[in-house]
């Protein structure tokens, strides 16, 4: 194996003997732009709402979730399709987020969530993950749509006004803190292991019996 790699080596450091250094040159750069355009374009495909609902545990499962929501079909016409939240836009994150989701890949191949019951069972744990990931990143991708400084608080409920311009002006909490299930249900929480970190989803208090109280 070696052997072979180092006459390899040695044929692509040997100087050309056919061509020019600038016919390489511009051979090289045209190359590249071609390798380029075909790696985007297929980096692009995966992002589309078509390839993420190819399987069915997606189609079957979160995806006829967000159907009933207002991030599918609204008054504006406007849609958010999967990767709008699940892939950063920007192009660095975008390749660390792919790079992660091979996982799930993984998980496809092994059948993880292959039935609507190994998908209940794992709800709880992949909704976790994506809470954490988008707590994380002050939830970048929510961001991306819904700028505060456009927000037109005269339009909102009073409640959201009051979270807004207390919770998100001062970057105490960001967006997924009050929002999880925005686009999908969410999973079925163990009691005493429910969101509790904002004042939109604290965890009622256990009320007292009477016969405490006497």
């Amino acid at each position: 194996m070696m052997t072979l790699l180092k006459r390899y080596w040695a044929v692509i450091r040997r100087p050309s003997v056919h061509f020019s250094l600038g016919f390489l040159t511009i051979g090289g750069f045209i190359g590249g732009i071609l390798f380029w355009g075909a790696f985007n374009t297929a980096m692009e495909l995966t992002n589309t709402e078509k390839f993420c609902t190819g399987c069915h545990e997606m189609r079957d499962n979160v995806f006829a979730e967000l159907q009933s929501t207002i991030h599918y079909t609204n008054r504006s016409g406007v849609r958010a399709v999967c990767s709008d939240c699940h892939v950063p836009h920007n192009w660095t994150d975008k390749i660390a987020r792919k790079m992660q989701a091979s996982k799930e890949v993984w998980g496809k191949i092994f059948g993880t969530i292959s039935t609507p019951e190994k998908f209940q069972a794992k709800r709880l744990e992949l909704a976790q993950h994506e809470w954490s990931r988008l707590k994380a990143n002050d939830s970048l991708e929510c961001r991306n749509c819904h700028n505060y400084d456009s927000m037109d608080f005269t339009r909102q409920s009073l409640r959201a006004q009051n979270m807004h311009a207390t919770y998100l002006a001062n970057k105490e909490k960001t967006c997924i803190d009050c929002h999880k299930g925005i686009a999908h249900r969410l999973p079925h929480i163990p009691p005493g292991q429910g969101p509790s970190d904002s004042p939109g989803q604290m965890v009622p208090a256990p009320v007292a019996s009477a016969a405490g109280k006497q």
